[in-house]
C-alpha cells in the first residue's frame, strides 16, 4: 500500500512536514491554492502552528491523523497549513482578527475558517479536543457549525469583509505626536504593580520571561537623570526576576539555555520547548545583569546559555537553528526529567549527596513522578552535607552534573527545527556577539560571524533578503523584523571585532528598509515589504510581542546607525516612527518597552567612542569598559589599517598612537591619546 502524504510533502518547514502524511488534503498557502477555493467557492480553514508547540500536536493526533475528521475537512473546506515562524505575517493578521471575533487573546493552534474571495475570516479558535470536554465543543462540531454558517450566510460575507478590513484600519496609528518624556518611568510604575515580589517576574502563572521588561527596569536604572527611589525598584525587580529563572526550572541546570515559559508562579516547571529567539534576548539580560550587580550567578548562566547555543542551535554551515520540541517520545519534558532510583545508580555516593542537596531532591517528585532541577541549596550547604570544603564540593557538584549531562545526551533527544530564520538570528548573532565582547569569550564572537556569514551566503541574493532557509535552500520574502533585527545584531558585532564589509551590509539593510518599508505619508514601517503579496491587511507592529517591535527595534538601530555615520536620513526615518507610534506607546508603556527605549535614544543621543590604533592596545583601551554597564554607549575598535571608512568615520584618522574618540550624537571630541584620559572622559 503506498504511503500516504498530501501536498505539504513539498514543503521545506519542519512543522509543515509533520502533516505531509495526515490524511486531511492539506495545502500551502499559495496563489494556487487561494484560487482553487475561490473556483470551489469553498471556506479555507486555515491552520497556523509550529513545530514546538504542545498543543499542535495533541491537536494533529487527535483530529488531523483522523480519518473520518479529515473526510470532513476534505470535503467541505480547502485546507491550508501554515507554519507561524516562516509566515509571521499570516499570523499577526488572523491573530488580532482571532482578538476581533471572540474578544480573547490568541494562540496556537489557531484554526481559522476565512472566505475564498476577501480571505477575511468569520470564524476563529485555537485548539478543540476530539470529543467534547475542557467546557468546549469537538472539533467536528465546530466543523460542523462553521460549514453550515458559510452556506447559509455566503451573501453576507462580502460585508463582513469590509468590517473586518475597517476595524483594522482603525486599530493602526494615524497621526504622529510629541514625544513623553516621562515614559520610562511610567513604565516601570506599570511595571511594579504587575511585579510577583515572592516569586520574581511580572503577573502569575503561566509565566513568561518578557526580555524587554526587565530590559525596561535596567536601561532605567542605567540613567542618571532618573528617580533614585524608582531607580532602585527597577533594578531590584530585574535582579530578583533574572535570579529566579536562573535558579528555577527555566533555566536548564545541566545543559544550559532557558525553557520557553513556566506553567507555576514560581518558575518550577516550564513548558520544555527550548525556542532560539527567548534566548537570544535573555543571554545579553543575564550579561548585562553581571555588569550592574557584579552577581556570578547571571554571569555563569550567560557563559553556559552561549555555549548550549553554540553545541546544539548552531548548524555547521553557521546559522543558528529554530528551536528544541518540548516532547520526546511522546512525552512533554521526558528527556529533561529524572527519577531518584536513576541518580544513584549514575552517581557515586558523594555525587549524589551533592546533587540532592543542591537541587532539593528529596520527598515527592516536582514533575508527573519524576525530578526536574531546580536550584534548592547553596554551594555551603553542599559542602556541609557533604563534609568538604566549599571549593572541593563545587568540583565534586560539577563532576557530578557532568556525568548526568552525558547520559540524558544519549537519551532521544526532542526534535530540532533546523530551519534557519533571519530576524532570530540577528537577534542571536547581537546576543552571541554582545557575551563574545563583555565576557571575553573568543568562541561566541567568532560564532556570531559564521552565522551572519550565513545570512550573507544563504539568505541573501540579489539584493533582497529572504526570512527562512533549510538546508542551504533560501525562500519567503524577508519582513521587516529580518531586515532589523539583523541591523541590530551587525551593529552589535561591529563593536566585538569590526569588519568593514559588515557595515557596509548593514547600511544596504537600512537603505532598505527605508526603501522597501516606510509609510512615506505618515511614518512608521510596514511589517511587511512594498512588494509583498497583498494580504487583508498590512499591518504595522507597535507592542513588544514575544519579540520586540520591529518598529521599536527599527527605531533604536536607525538612530544608532545615522548618529555612528552622519547619515540624517536614518535620523529622521526613526523620529517619524517614534512621534507616529508615540501615541500607543503612552496608553501602556510596559508593553512596548522598545518603543520607549529607542525614544530616550532620540532625546539623548547614545555615547559613541572609537578607538583607533595598534589591535591589542587598542582592545586594552576597549577592556577598560566591559565591566561596566553603559546600555547608551557603542564602542568600535578600529584597527589603523582599515583605510575607508563610511559616514563621519573617515574623519577620524588613524595616528602612531592609539587614538579615541568620544562623540555625542554627531558631534566629537577631539583626539585623545592617553588611556588615563580616556578611562576619565567615558
Amino acid at each position: 500500500m503506498a504511503e500516504r502524504r498530501n501536498n505539504l510533502i513539498h514543503e521545506t518547514s519542519p512543522y509543515l512536514l509533520q502533516h505531509a502524511h495526515n490524511p486531511v488534503d492539506w495545502h500551502g498557502w499559495n496563489r494556487e491554492t487561494l484560487e482553487l477555493a475561490r473556483k470551489l467557492d469553498r471556506p479555507i480553514l486555515l491552520s497556523i502552528g509550529y513545530s514546538a508547540c504542545h498543543w499542535c500536536h495533541v491537536m494533529e493526533r487527535e483530529s488531523f491523523e483522523d480519518p473520518d475528521t479529515a473526510r470532513y475537512m476534505n470535503d467541505n473546506f480547502v485546507c491550508i497549513k501554515v507554519d507561524r515562524e516562516e509566515r509571521p505575517d499570516l499570523d499577526k493578521i488572523y491573530q488580532i482578527a482571532h482578538q476581533m471575533l471572540t474578544q480573547r487573546a490568541g494562540g496556537w493552534p489557531l484554526n481559522v475558517a476565512i472566505a475564498p474571495d476577501t480571505h477575511a475570516p468569520f470564524f476563529a479558535g485555537t485548539y478543540f479536543p476530539s470529543r467534547p470536554r475542557y467546557g468546549m465543543p469537538s472539533f467536528r462540531d465546530v466543523l460542523a457549525r462553521v460549514a453550515e454558517h458559510f452556506q447559509s450566510h455566503r451573501r453576507e460575507l462580502t460585508g463582513h469583509a469590509e468590517a473586518i478590513k475597517d476595524t483594522f484600519r482603525r486599530i493602526e496609528p494615524a497621526t504622529a505626536a510629541d514625544l513623553d518624556a516621562s515614559l520610562h518611568e511610567k513604565a516601570i510604575e506599570e511595571l511594579s504593580n504587575s511585579y510577583d515580589s515572592t516569586d520574581g517576574g511580572f503577573g502569575s502563572a503561566p509565566k513568561f520571561p518578557h526580555p524587554t521588561t526587565i530590559a525596561l527596569c535596567l536601561t532605567y536604572w542605567a540613567r542618571d537623570t532618573a528617580n533614585e527611589k524608582t531607580r532602585s525598584r527597577a533594578l531590584q525587580m530585574a535582579r530578583h526576576t533574572l535570579q529566579a529563572m536562573a535558579g528555577g526550572g527555566m533555566y536548564d541546570q545541566l545543559g544550559g539555555g532557558f525553557y520557553r515559559y513556566s506553567v507555576d508562579k514560581s518558575w518550577t516547571i516550564p513548558h520544555f520547548e527550548k525556542m532560539l529567539y527567548d534566548n537570544a534576548q535573555l543571554l545579553p539580560l543575564y550579561v548585562h545583569a553581571w555588569q550592574a550587580c557584579g552577581d556570578d550567578l547571571f554571569r555563569t548562566v550567560a557563559l553556559g546559555t552561549a555555549s548550549w547555543v553554540i553545541r546544539e542551535m548552531q548548524s555547521p554551515a553557521g546559522g543558528y537553528y529554530s528551536t528544541l520540541d518540548a516532547d520526546s517520545e511522546g512525552e512533554e519534558g521526558k528527556y529533561y526529567v529524572w527519577d531518584v532510583v536513576e541518580l544513584r545508580s549514575l552517581l557515586t555516593g558523594a555525587e549524589f549527596t551533592a546533587v540532592e542537596t543542591r537541587f532539593g531532591v528529596k520527598g515527592t517528585p516536582n514533575f508527573e513522578g519524576k525530578w526536574h532541577l531546580n536550584i534548592r541549596g547553596t554551594l555551603e550547604s553542599v559542602a556541609e552535607q557533604c563534609a568538604r570544603d566549599k571549593d572541593e564540593a563545587g568540583r565534586l557538584l560539577q563532576g557530578a552534573m557532568r556525568k548526568l549531562l552525558d547520559h540524558r545526551s544519549g537519551r532521544i533527544r526532542p526534535q530540532c527545527d533546523d530551519k534557519i530564520l533571519t530576524a532570530w538570528n540577528g537577534l542571536m548573532i547581537g546576543a552571541m556577539a554582545h557575551a563574545g565582547r563583555i565576557l571575553e569569550v573568543e568562541e561566541f564572537i567568532s560564532s556570531a560571524e559564521k552565522a551572519l556569514d550565513y545570512v550573507r551566503n544563504v539568505l541573501w541574493s540579489e539584493g533582497r533578503l529572504r526570512a527562512a532557509a533549510r538546508h542551504e535552500k533560501a525562500h519567503l520574502n524577508a519582513y521587516l523584523d529580518d531586515y532589523v533585527f539583523l541591523v541590530d545584531g551587525i551593529i552589535e558585532l561591529c563593536q566585538a571585532r569590526w569588519r568593514g564589509s559588515d557595515v557596509e551590509f548593514a547600511i544596504v539593510l537600512a537603505d532598505a528598509i527605508l526603501q522597501k518599508f516606510e509609510d512615506a505619508d505618515l511614518g512608521g514601517l510596514y511589517f511587511t515589504s512594498d512588494d509583498h503579496e497583498e494580504l487583508l491587511h498590512r499591518t504595522k507592529t507597535v507592542a513588544d510581542e514575544a519579540t520586540p517591535s520591529g518598529n521599536g527595534v527599527a527605531a533604536r538601530v536607525l538612530l544608532r546607525l545615522g548618529h555612528l555615520l552622519g547619515e540624517r536620513r536614518y535620523l529622521d526615518s526613526a523620529e517619524r516612527i517614534l512621534r507616529l507610534l508615540s501615541s500607543a506607546a503612552s496608553r501602556q508603556p510596559s508593553a512596548h518597552g522598545s518603543l520607549v527605549m529607542a525614544a530616550n535614544e532620540l532625546v539623548s543621543p547614545p555615547s559613541i567612542v572609537i578607538i583607533r590604533g595598534e589591535p591589542v592596545q587598542a582592545a586594552d583601551w576597549a577592556r577598560t569598559l566591559l565591566r561596566r554597564y553603559l546600555p547608551g554607549t557603542m564602542v568600535m575598535t578600529i584597527a589603523n589599517d582599515e583605510k575607508t571608512l563610511p559616514g563621519i568615520l573617515g574623519n577620524l584618522a588613524p595616528s602612531e598612537k592609539t587614538t579615541a574618540y568620544v562623540c555625542l550624537g554627531t558631534t566629537c571630541s577631539p583626539p585623545i591619546t592617553s588611556i588615563e584620559e580616556f578611562t576619565n572622559r567615558v
